[in-house]
């Protein structure tokens, strides 16, 4: 860490830049002095200075440079200056003045010099990514994550990505935006409304900074339907899909690809009942079965109580006897609290008996 805050501070980048400057005037100079390439001092001096800037912007290009794209331009470099000495030798034997060759050799070997780096780095940077996966679990590209049009129109992903809980690039495909855009776009109400909060969403995480939407124009073979042509897209790019879809998360995990369901981050993220503990609902319909009340937890889970059909619209203490995992999520049952029960019915008996006593009391 001390070490790039040196490399990062004030002092450092003008200490680089005097030293690139010097460099330039240095060959300026020489260049001058010698009369390189049998150029007069200023034509020279002008050759000296053309090569400084060419090394420096070599050196800029190269400091944003991952390892393996290093690695590839020096190699490059190297075979570029074979090819070039290889180039000199064959002009030497062709009929050109003794005056023009040094001038001609050295610009065959600056052009075939950085000719090499530019090839070498792209060379290594494409090698690296084929071999970083295979050789350590891990894909370059791993960070991306593709998105499906069930989940931008479902919303969450947006609270999740403020919430810091998926990194990297988020990929949109073309064919879903346009799929998005058609369910925006369609007759049908509810799936206009639909389609258009997709796009609200979507325009919601673009404006985010701890997470990089990038719209991809990736197209797979046409005739395809979304979903195959997603799981493609994932293949190619060795990405990881973010998706709602019951299928769709299937058909991808049999062919190896990482999936995201939201769906079952969602469940993982319920608090976890446990049968005997104590939980406080209220009653909001009746249930399936007779004497039955159903009510629902503030993430959506559904609490079906015994014993609560008369007690609609009412706060109650509620006892889990058991919880069921289903493919639509989980489900809490429970019985009343007997003392919840009892104060429910002597409430309800209270109320009861002041009616009546008010009937009574109008009557006389």
């Amino acid at each position: 860490m001390r070490s790039r805050a040196r490399i990062g501070a004030p002092g450092g980048v003008w200490l680089t830049w005097v030293l690139r400057v010097a460099l330039a005037c240095g060959l300026g100079a020489l260049g001058y002095g010698l009369g390189a390439f049998g150029l007069s001092g200023w034509e020279a001096a002008g050759v000296g200075l053309v090569a400084a800037g060419l090394i420096v912007a070599m050196g800029l290009q190269l400091e944003k440079m991952p390892a393996g794209g290093l690695v590839g331009g020096a190699v490059g470099v190297v075979a570029g200056l074979v090819c070039a000495l290889l180039v000199v030798l064959v002009v030497s034997q062709m009929g050109v003045s003794e005056g023009a060759r040094p001038l001609t050799g050295f610009f065959c070997l600056l052009v075939s010099a950085y000719l090499g780096l530019v090839l070498g780095a792209k060379s290594g940077l494409e090698l690296s990514q084929r071999i970083e996966p295979s050789g350590t679990g891990e894909s370059v590209s791993s960070s991306l994550k593709l998105v499906d049009t069930s989940v931008l129109i479902d919303g969450r992903i947006a609270d999740i990505c403020e919430a810091h809980f998926l990194d990297g690039t988020i990929g949109i495909p073309q064919f879903v935006l346009r799929e998005l855009q058609m369910v925006a776009d369609s007759s049908d109400t509810l799936k206009r409304q639909r389609g258009r909060r997709g796009l609200e969403v979507l325009q919601r995480m673009q404006k985010m900074t701890q997470v990089a939407v990038e719209i991809l124009s990736d197209e797979a073979a046409p005739g395809m339907d979304v979903d195959r042509q997603l799981v493609e897209l994932a293949k190619k790019r060795n990405a990881k899909i973010v998706t709602n879809d019951f299928n769709l998360n299937k058909v991808a995990s049999v062919q190896g690809i990482a999936v995201l369901n939201v769906n079952q981050l969602a469940n993982a993220l319920k608090p976890a009942v446990l049968p005997g503990e104590p939980m406080r609902v209220l009653i909001l319909r009746e249930g399936k079965e007779a004497n039955q009340g159903v009510a629902y937890l503030d993430d959506g889970t559904m609490v079906v109580v015994d014993g609560a059909r008369r007690l609609i619209n009412k706060t109650v203490e509620v006892v889990v006897t058991s919880v069921h995992q289903t493919t639509a999520g989980k489900m809490i049952f429970g019985r009343l609290d007997e003392r919840s029960g009892e104060a429910a019915t002597f409430k309800v008996s209270a109320a009861a008996a002041g009616a009546r006593a008010g009937d009574r009391t109008r009557d006389e």
